[in-house]
């Protein structure tokens, strides 16, 4: 079983919820008997999976975003039973996705609620990821782990993405510069989470790995494209992370770093100055001068 029989059965979900879906529930019931076994019958699990398949279709064309992702987790089901790891992670994603957006919808009504779609969504997504990595498709694992990330993310939840962009990176360990990007996403939440320590440690990681797996020119130990960019971003930002902790601007010269936050603004990326205004803000500051 993927969930908790709350995710797994629509018929717990409150009567009065269920009103504006019509006859859902009897055709889920419907097509869920389908699936008993019988004397000397055996069930249509193949049969049954497409009539999920195409309810959900129909639910989530009527915006009933939640109620298609539960038909699509019976697809799932079914897909499992058939041995069909392939259809049961799409439609696992499918679901994952119809949760999700269910989720977005509630918070853009500013409906109360306990965030139930979205570790429905979660769920899926990881239960997806599992399928995914048995399959040996860590391309397409690492590519769910982004996009939950990115999605809470957006929803102002930094901490939580940085664990699946993690896993993202660990994913992509073969595929130095998709790693090394992802890298770059959990240095991004450890920074909006005010985790400098973390961000560090992983912006030293990220210089290590660009200068040990990254292109090289011809007979020398030169990054060239991309992996320059990557080790000029970790060289930069180490640095302004070390002023921020504290082990730098010892003699706290404020008008010079004021100096040099103007001139190397337009050199920087929104995140190294973001670091910049941080290190002048949080450090310098307190010794009583304005910024």
């Amino acid at each position: 079983m993927f969930l908790s029989a709350r995710f797994l059965r629509p018929d717990l979900v409150p009567r009065s919820k269920m009103a504006a879906e019509g006859d859902f529930l009897l055709r889920y019931r419907a097509v869920s008997n389908k699936l008993k076994r019988r004397f000397l019958r055996k069930p249509n699990v193949a049969e049954a999976s497409e009539q999920f398949g195409l309810l959900a279709k129909e639910l989530k064309q009527e915006e009933c975003l939640q109620y298609a992702g539960f038909c699509n987790l019976a697809v799932a089901r079914c897909e499992q039973t058939l041995f069909n790891a392939a259809g049961e992670a799409l439609a696992l994603t499918d679901a994952a996705r119809l949760f999700l957006q269910a989720e977005k919808e509630t918070q853009r009504l500013q409906c109360p609620g306990f965030e139930e779609h979205l570790q429905a969504a979660t769920n899926c997504y990881s239960f997806a990821i599992k399928v995914y990595i048995e399959l040996n498709q860590p391309v397409m694992a690492a590519s769910l782990c982004l996009e939950l990330g990115n999605a809470l993310k957006e929803m102002n939840k930094p901490g939580e993405a940085s664990v699946h962009f993690q896993r993202a990176a660990e994913l992509q360990s073969q595929v130095p510069i998709e790693c090394l990007l992802s890298l770059g996403k959990v240095a991004t939440c450890k920074i909006i989470t005010r985790d400098y320590d973390g961000a560090l440690a992983v912006f030293t990681e990220m210089q290590l790995l660009a200068q040990e797996r990254g292109l090289q020119v011809p007979g020398t130990c030169t990054p060239v494209g991309a992996f320059m960019d990557i080790i000029a971003r970790c060289e930069v930002s180490r640095v302004l992370l070390l002023m921020l902790l504290q082990m730098a601007c010892q003699e706290k010269d404020l008008e010079s770093l004021k100096v040099l936050q103007v001139e190397l603004w337009p050199l920087l990326t929104p995140e190294q100055n973001h670091l910049l205004h941080l290190v002048l803000q949080e450090v310098l500051a307190p010794s009583g001068q304005g910024v």
